[in-house]
């Protein structure tokens, strides 16, 4: 039988997508696809192999605020610290602490639409 093996993408609406596509690219370094669609695709794989969470949270959750949307991204980075520090050379402001777990390193900022985005370091016993 057929089955998922991990994240497709996430599709949601923006206020103006080319801008938005130019802030992942300038800030998170996320590579860009073209330069005329605002899309980006993402290799899966590689220097960085793992999984990806599909996570449905009770209508009630406060777990995406201080974003009044219904949705959160979840990027996976190699070195959380360091992207931190990047964000913040850049203006980004981390939302609450960095929390590190038994399921890797996690912080969060709010893009400039107001989406929380979590970012992710996946323990290295498990990348």
């Amino acid at each position: 039988m057929a089955k998922v093996l991990a994240l497709g993408g996430i599709f949601f609406k923006s206020e103006n997508p080319m801008a938005l596509r130019d802030w992942y690219v300038e800030n998170l370094n996320m590579p860009q696809s073209h330069e005329d669609h605002p899309s980006l695709v993402l290799p899966y794989g590689g220097d960085a192999p793992g999984y990806s969470v599909w996570g449905p949270f009770s209508k009630d959750t406060e777990y995406f605020g201080p974003s009044d949307k219904a949705y959160m991204i979840n990027l996976r980075v190699d070195n959380l610290e360091d992207m931190l520090a990047h964000l913040k050379s850049k203006g980004v402001e981390q939302v609450g602490e960095m929390e590190d777990g038994e399921y890797g390193k996690f912080a969060w900022i709010m893009d400039p639409e107001g989406t929380k985005v979590e970012l992710w370091e996946a323990p290295r016993e498990t990348s």
